[in-house]
């Protein structure tokens, strides 16, 4: 049987070769592991906190080696970043056991060649402790150009409150299927079955699961009492304002948790049209909604960005568009290390599917859009440029009833460090004419 360390290693070295999300090749690779619940643990802790690290682990490290990382061996780098997370940032992982099980990492995976200079680089990490060149940067693990963007967009202080929260443990949070049942009642349920839950304090019919595993694995999610939904995105939903019968557009919708909340908030009535540009994520939609007994919803294959005169006019419609994620990047760390013009090319897009998509749009009828992002450029620059180039369009106030970092703003952003949900942005028009 492999060792939580092992697992860990292997897990980071195929993340690091595919460039792969790592909860993806983490959940795929605890699915197979014949470790028991507190090594899937462990594991998870290490490459989590080894990938959002990694900045501030390759400086630290960078300190003592004569040679370039890059120049490394990939097993000897991940050996040696799998060590200097431990010392760092574990508080109960002994020293010695770090520094020891990272030299029987290169020795066991075909490295033995670098078993000396792991160690002495890990020694001189426990003399030396946490070292910085005292940039943001360095001290919170992100891209120069992503603490400058957040530091001149929200100010510093926010730019640091945003990043401290971009580290840790995701706050795992349900939509209750009120079709089905009510929070209350999966409280009880899922009592039962070992999980400790509470309302949520920011969306209505939602849980937040303290305590208790996996519980997408639960018999409750089998006959469709809830799905997994991050708080934002339910806030995002209650901003629509849907109402029963309405018909509704989801315009990018995979893998549908934003469809799932709309169409249970109009109790099942009306018509949601959940769309996407891939036929293959239109069947997680159509699964999950087997699952959860919704049948108002229909899925329709379609490009956000080009006009569909096959499309219904809608009531209401939700586009929530493609965007550079910088607003979860605690569930997702290695977003943390996109480039700049990697974020840069979406704006065209973004802007192309919010202008075609208000074209299915009934006069009366609202529009949120919206992106899990923390970014101007993506967010607020967009829906302004909007609303001065559509005169049949006005603002509305996103949820009122919220805290706003920034003063009186029609829209809303999320903050983590303020609202602790993801960074997200919601903004909202209305069809006058």
């Amino acid at each position: 049987m492999k060792s939580a360390r092992q697992t860990a290693f292997e897990i980071l070295n195929k993340i690091q070769r595919d460039e792969s999300y790592s909860n993806l090749v983490l959940d795929s690779a605890l699915d197979k592991a014949e470790i028991d619940i507190k090594d899937k643990r462990f594991v998870s802790a290490l490459v989590y906190g080894v990938t959002e690290r990694r900045i501030t682990l390759d400086y630290n490290l960078s300190l003592y080696l004569s040679q370039p990382l890059k120049k490394l061996k990939p097993q000897v780098l991940t050996a040696l970043r799998l060590g200097a997370y431990q010392i760092l940032f574990m508080d109960k992982i002994p020293d010695s056991a770090a520094v020891n099980e990272s030299v029987k990492l290169v020795k066991k995976n075909g490295a033995a060649f670098a078993s000396g200079l792991v160690n002495a680089v890990l020694h001189k990490i426990v003399k030396n402790g946490f070292k910085t060149d005292g940039s943001m940067s360095v001290k919170f693990s992100a891209p120069e150009w992503l603490c400058k963007m957040w530091s001149e967009s929200y100010g510093r202080e926010n730019a640091e409150k945003i990043l401290e929260a971009s580290f840790g443990a995701v706050e795992n949070t349900i939509r209750v299927n009120t079709t089905k049942t009510n929070a209350e009642k999966l409280c009880e349920i899922l009592l039962a079955d070992g999980f400790q839950c509470e309302k949520n304090r920011l969306a209505e019919n939602s849980l937040t699961v303290i305590s208790g595993g996996a519980v997408h694995k639960t018999k409750a999610y089998s006959d469709g009492l809830f799905h997994v939904q991050d708080t934002a995105s339910q806030l995002c939903c209650k901003a629509l304002d849907v109402r029963d019968g309405e018909t509704v557009i989801d315009i990018c919708a995979a893998p549908g948790g934003k469809t799932f909340t709309l169409s249970e908030m109009m109790h099942n009535t009306g018509k949601m049209i959940s769309c996407d540009i891939y036929p293959q994520r239109l069947k997680l939609i159509n699964d999950g909604a087997e699952r959860l007994g919704l049948n108002n919803i229909e899925t329709i294959q379609n490009d956000g960005s080009k006009f569909n005169s096959s499309l219904l006019q809608a009531d209401k419609i939700l586009c929530d568009v493609p965007c550079s994620g910088l607003g979860v990047i605690r569930k997702k760390p290695e977003i943390r290390f996109k480039k700049s013009e990697e974020v840069d090319k979406l704006k065209d897009l973004q802007y192309s599917i919010l202008c075609v998509s208000s074209r299915y749009l009934n006069v009366g009828g609202k529009l949120v859009y919206s992106t899990c992002s923390l970014n101007p450029e993506e967010n607020e620059k967009i829906i302004n440029k909007f609303l001065s180039e559509h005169d049949e369009f006005k603002s509305v106030r996103v949820l009122p009833e919220m805290k706003r970092y920034d003063g009186d703003t029609d829209y809303l952003i999320l903050m983590p460090h303020i609202h602790g949900c993801d960074g997200f942005f919601i903004s909202c028009v209305e069809r006058v004419k």
